[in-house]
């Protein structure tokens, strides 16, 4: 458990989600945990090169990801070093987008089973991997308290 978020009760729960949930078993889709607290997508994500990855940053939820079939990688990178926004914030979807590019030494791979957290302070570039091909994963949506 990332001890910078074990005070948020949502993270707490989805933790013991984890630990108690055979996310391989879940159906694609939305699985709601609590209400708007938090819930869990399983996805299967088409992977993309660092040239068509973009960054992306949340102001109300925490993404917890875990790549589920097969190694996924991610961009990542304090979201107050991005310079090149891609339109304004959706506060309806919780997002925004950056243009700014990947650079290597900001990826970090990703192992089947292995969880990634990123929290409203760091942009987070996902689905980095071969393109043209797919990986079944869990985001999990946390609200941030």
């Amino acid at each position: 458990m990332d001890s910078k978020f074990a005070h948020n009760p949502y993270y707490v729960k989805a933790q013991e989600f984890i630990a108690s949930t055979d996310l391989m078993s879940l159906p694609l889709g939305k699985h709601v945990i609590d209400g708007d607290n938090l819930w869990v997508n399983i996805v299967d994500a088409a992977q993309k090169d660092t040239s068509t990855a973009r960054y992306e940053a949340h102001d109300d939820y925490i993404d917890i990801q875990i790549p589920l079939s097969g190694p996924e990688s991610f961009g990542v990178k304090p979201r107050s070093s991005c310079v090149s926004p891609d339109g304004m914030f959706n506060r309806e979807k919780d997002i925004i987008f950056f243009n700014d590019p990947i650079q290597a030494t900001e990826i970090i791979p990703v192992t089947p089973g292995e969880q990634i957290t990123f929290g409203p302070d760091t942009a987070h570039a996902p689905q980095i991997g071969l393109p043209g091909s797919t990986v079944l994963k869990a985001i999990f949506k946390v609200r941030a308290v």
